[in-house]
């Protein structure tokens, strides 16, 4: 069964590239386009690793990232963060606060989909 891929952002652009190539790659991608409904779609899907934009209206990532952990069933689900901020800082910052690992935006579309293999592969062992 490919891996369920739950990616929560709300620029069209942004999420209609991370659709195709993970549909491309046999991914089984879940687009939400708010934090609200990735939350949502994150409780009923059970996806196996979650992308979340950071910068978002009425919800940005670090607080969708707060209330998806604080649900016991989600405890465990990676979750990557994907931005256009790149900082050592700002790395810092996404790593503190519990994301796994992130993507910078522009996303590069040659390299995407073996950088989130990398992190399910890190997170299978890591998990074993």
């Amino acid at each position: 069964m490919p891996p369920k891929v739950l990616v929560i952002e709300d620029h069209g652009a942004n999420l209609d590239l991370m659709m195709y190539l993970l549909q491309a790659f046999q991914f089984h991608p879940i687009p939400a386009i708010s934090g609200q409904q990735g939350i949502q779609l994150a409780l009923s899907e059970r996806p196996d690793v979650i992308l979340c934009d950071i910068q978002m209206p009425e919800m940005d990532g670090f607080e969708v990232l707060r209330r998806l952990k604080s649900h016991p069933e989600l405890v465990a689900t990676p979750v990557v963060a994907v931005t256009v901020m790149a900082t050592a800082r700002d790395r810092q910052r996404m790593l503190e606060a519990g994301f796994i690992a992130h993507f910078t935006k522009p996303i590069d579309s040659e390299t995407f989909v073996a950088d989130l293999e990398l992190i399910l592969n890190q997170q299978r062992k890591n998990s074993a």
